[in-house]
This record gives structure tokens, C-alpha cells and sequence, in this order.
């Protein structure tokens, strides 16, 4: 768990658990919608600004859809409300800072050096059986990034805001 006062790229964070994290992380606030804001002829809409990667967005509990590219904006006429609203957003991230994280820990397996494929399979992927705890948190055939490589931009970077359109006759 993590609160944050201002949006930041998760890779931005001294935590290395947050600044390696890959996976969905969720975002709770709540914001306020001026009742002219739903007016007829009027219609709200949520910009999430830059998201990296994925964004699945909830408000007041219903679910609106999932963005996946720019702009990150949905409409929410007909869910917001005046007043207080609940906004969840649920940020997909890529696995490369997973990946360059693990490489702060010791070698678990052997890789070509030119093809940078794994030279042998370990004995608990064969058999079938779940990686062993401790150690890396990733398991790779292939040997994609090393220490020290730059991280990517992740999560909910924003700026949110709300935004109002309205129909000129």
C-alpha cells in the first residue's frame, strides 16, 4: 500500500518494491461536480492525462471502460453526480521494470551470451511445478535487460482533471 499526494511514475519511488512493480495498481480518490457541470446540454468527462499503460476506470462503483491509448478521456454523463464522487482507476503497467529490478539479485540461470537465450530449462519449470520462493520474482527464456538499464514511465501520471463540454446551437 501506498498513498501519494501528487502523481507520480511508480519508477520515480525509492521503495523498490513500487519503483519494480509490475502488475495493476489502484488509485482511490474522490472529486467534486458542480451540479451546472450535469445541466442539460452539458457533459462531463474525466481526463486522465498520461497513463502508462493501461487504465480501467470506475466512478461511483460502474465500471466505464477500459483506455488503452490517448487520449485517456471517458464521458461520464449519467454516472457523475453532484457533489462528492468516487473514482477508481486500475493501472496495468508493462513488465520491464519487474525485469530490471530481478537483475539487482543474484543469476538464477545461464544465458547465451550471443543469442541471450537460456541455456538450460531448471528442473521445477520442466516438471511443471511453481517457481521456488525468495530470489528474482520473474522467470525468463530469454535474457531481455541487465542492471542498471533505465526504467519506464508507470502507473497514473496524469494530470486528472475534469472536463465539460457543452452544445452550441
Amino acid at each position: 500500500r501506498l498513498t501519494l499526494t501528487n502523481l507520480i511514475s511508480l519508477h520515480k519511488c525509492a521503495d523498490s518494491g513500487v519503483k519494480f512493480f509490475s502488475g495493476t495498481a489502484t488509485y482511490r480518490t474522490t472529486f467534486g461536480v458542480d451540479a451546472n457541470s450535469l445541466a442539460p446540454g452539458r457533459r462531463p468527462w474525466l481526463d486522465l492525462g498520461r497513463v502508462a499503460v493501461i487504465a480501467e476506470l470506475r466512478v461511483n462503483g460502474r465500471e466505464l471502460g477500459t483506455l488503452w491509448k490517448p487520449p485517456f478521456r471517458v464521458e461520464i454523463t449519467g454516472v457523475a453526480q453532484p457533489g462528492r464522487n468516487e473514482l477508481e482507476v486500475r493501472v496495468t503497467n508493462l513488465l520491464v521494470n519487474r525485469l530490471i529490478g530481478d537483475e539487482e539479485l543474484p543469476a538464477e540461470n545461464e544465458y547465451d551470451s550471443r543469442t541471450r537465450a537460456i541455456l538450460r530449462l531448471p528442473d521445477w519449470f520442466k516438471e511443471g511445478r511453481p517457481k521456488p520462493l525468495g530470489g528474482r520474482t520473474t522467470f525468463a527464456t530469454w535474457h531481455y535487460f541487465a542492471k542498471g538499464d533505465p526504467l519506464v514511465e508507470s502507473g497514473l501520471l496524469g494530470p486528472v482533471r475534469l472536463m465539460t463540454s457543452a452544445r452550441r446551437l
